[in-house]
């Protein structure tokens, strides 16, 4: 699923410096699990601190916001609200894909093939409520914004939504990012 954004905006690669000094809101749950996926060890297991809670998705957050806050780049993160009933097929298939992942995973470690079995524990990935949590205070404490929206809206709404709750002149979107700044 996701939304084509091709309609409603052109594509085009910045660098960071470009974003100085901009409000960048970015989806969450996309950026979490995007950290959740990619922050592992060579056996494909997610950091982990020494009670065993997940923590790939908190430093993740840490060092990417601390390059966009060194760059001058204010980040707001937008967490989404609960998905529609459209999208049950969906989660449905995702939930799948991720079973399937779990079981090659498994088999590639007990093979000892490492690499195979980094591939797929990145689609592995759950992201709980503790997690979203952990996530909000650790934004809240560096001094980063929320916007907690209460259900899934449409990229047009989004845009609406961060003008009205923001005062903000200017909104752009891409995939990962939303461009927001005051002129």
């Amino acid at each position: 699923m996701g939304v084509q954004l091709q309609d409603i905006i052109q594509k085009r690669k910045v660098n960071l410096s470009y974003l100085s000094n901009r409000n960048i809101a970015i989806d969450a749950h996309n950026a979490l699990y995007q950290f959740l996926s990619v922050i592992r060890g060579m056996n494909g297991v997610p950091l982990k601190n020494r009670r065993g809670e997940i923590t790939s998705h908190l430093s993740g957050l840490f060092y990417r916001n601390i390059n966009f806050m060194e760059t001058g780049i204010k980040p707001i993160y937008v967490f989404d609200g609960k998905p529609p009933r459209l999208k049950k097929t969906e989660i449905e298939r995702r939930k799948s894909v991720k079973e399937q992942a779990i079981q090659k995973y498994e088999k590639a470690l007990e093979i000892g093939d490492f690499e195979e079995a980094r591939i797929h524990a990145q689609a592995t990935s759950r992201l709980n409520k503790q997690m979203i949590k952990d996530s909000k205070r650790l934004l809240t404490l560096m001094g980063i914004q929320i916007f907690r929206l209460l259900l899934k809206v449409k990229p047009k709404q989004l845009i609406w939504l961060l003008k009205e709750m923001s005062g903000l002149q200017e909104v752009k979107i891409s995939t990962h990012f939303f461009l927001v700044h005051h002129d």
